[in-house]
């Protein structure tokens, strides 16, 4: 039976990035290591998944991806230098060609003067760092659920372009 998370764009990314001999790591804070999870239920992704961090709280920001303590203080957990700085994380601590970071809002409750359903996504490449800004609809696992979804997306579209 195949994993009920993974879909065609989980099998694309993994595809993707072994055709090209790349690898990759997350660091998660609202998804918890449902993205890495994701990427880890396509056979095969052994061959590209390089590891994850969750990052739910902000030291562990810190202590494990190495997010400055200046830019959690500047502009807070839920932000795209914060996303931007998880992915460069994951991206180095975890020697990967690539790295995505995930941080937002995924509720039941807003936080930070940030709306549910805020998420910001970091994508670290071997050219370009970027993060964008999400506004995801749903409840907490539609949410969540959404945020991994449009990570691999973005994902995979980042890889072809790069």
């Amino acid at each position: 039976m195949d994993d009920p998370l993974v879909d065609d764009t989980a099998r694309a990314v993994v595809a993707d990035l072994t055709v090209r001999g790349q690898t990759v790591a997350t660091a998660e804070s609202l998804t918890a290591g449902l993205l890495a999870a994701t990427l880890a239920g396509v056979a095969g992704a052994s061959a590209v998944l390089r590891g994850g961090l969750i990052t739910y709280v902000e030291d562990t920001k810190v202590a494990l991806a190495g997010v400055p303590r200046e830019v959690l203080d500047d502009v807070g957990p839920v932000a795209a230098p914060t996303a931007r700085a998880l992915a460069v994380g994951a991206q180095q601590r975890c020697g990967a060609t690539w790295g995505v970071g995930l941080t937002g809002v995924a509720g039941p409750e807003p936080h930070g003067g940030h709306p549910v359903g805020t998420v910001f996504l970091g994508i670290a490449g071997p050219v370009t760092t970027d993060a964008v800004q999400l506004a995801l609809a749903g409840a907490r696992w539609e949410i969540r659920l959404a945020a991994v979804r449009e990570a691999l997306a973005r994902l995979r579209a980042t890889i072809a372009a790069q």
